[in-house]
């Protein structure tokens, strides 16, 4: 895949797709690894047919608006390890703002629903 305008890393959007170096398809991106207040990037997260993937930033020559790519082969993609370490949680904001019943009580008692993001 060619085109696209050169980006930094933190504007990078979810459902980015994520290449290899023979520009096929790794998956999508699910979210960035990085600590923001030491301006350190660690890597991405991708989400593959086979689960969530984690790919190192030493192999992330290029982010985009279009696709990121990456500088593993295919075979070097097919072998990417599962991200570690504890997973990521975000709030649902729209999460029980309907008019049901249901709805109104769940605001009332102040419970968000949390949703996993990650394994």
């Amino acid at each position: 895949m060619t085109g696209g305008t050169p980006i930094s890393f933190a504007a990078a959007t979810r459902g980015t797709p994520v290449l290899s170096s023979s520009g096929t398809a790794i998956g999508t991106l699910e979210h960035v690894l990085d600590v923001a207040e030491l301006d350190i990037f660690e890597g991405i997260v991708v989400a593959t047919h086979h689960g969530l993937r984690f790919i190192d930033a030493e192999h992330l020559p290029e982010f985009t608006t279009t696709h990121i790519q990456s500088s593993l082969t295919d075979e070097q993609a097919a072998k990417l390890p599962p991200p570690d370490g504890p997973p990521v949680y975000t709030v649902d904001a729209l999460q029980d703002s309907g008019q049901s019943l249901h709805d109104v009580v769940r605001r009332i008692f102040g419970k968000p629903h949390w949703k996993r993001d990650t394994d």
